[in-house]
């Protein structure tokens, strides 16, 4: 894994990132993002979760997330850094490009 990857990010760096990702939102310290997935139904919410906890395994990155029947929230941060890397922004990214909902 690439070394970049694995450092915590600076404020200019995450506002950076935040402009290659939709909908996601900063908390206050600039520990983490979130997100809310909404979906068809229960079954595409937990196929969504199955291909991204296929990639979380792939780039070792694992989303605190919760889900209930058709919503998913999801929080990101990188417990190794304390804050965010740029792992978050890469699962996010991918999160993103994987969701078939319509909300």
């Amino acid at each position: 894994m690439e070394k970049n990857i694995v450092k915590k990010l600076t404020k200019k760096e995450i506002n950076k990132n935040l402009k290659l990702i939709n909908g996601w939102f900063l908390k206050d310290d600039y520990l983490s993002i979130s997100k809310t997935f909404i979906f068809k139904d229960f079954r595409e919410a937990f196929s969504w979760m199955t291909n991204v906890a296929v990639e979380a395994e792939t780039l070792n990155h694992h989303p605190e997330w919760s889900n209930v029947y058709n919503k998913v929230d999801v929080n990101l941060s990188t417990h190794d850094v304390s804050g965010l890397s740029k792992k978050d922004f890469l699962i996010a990214i991918y999160m993103d490009q994987e969701f078939i909902g319509g909300k």
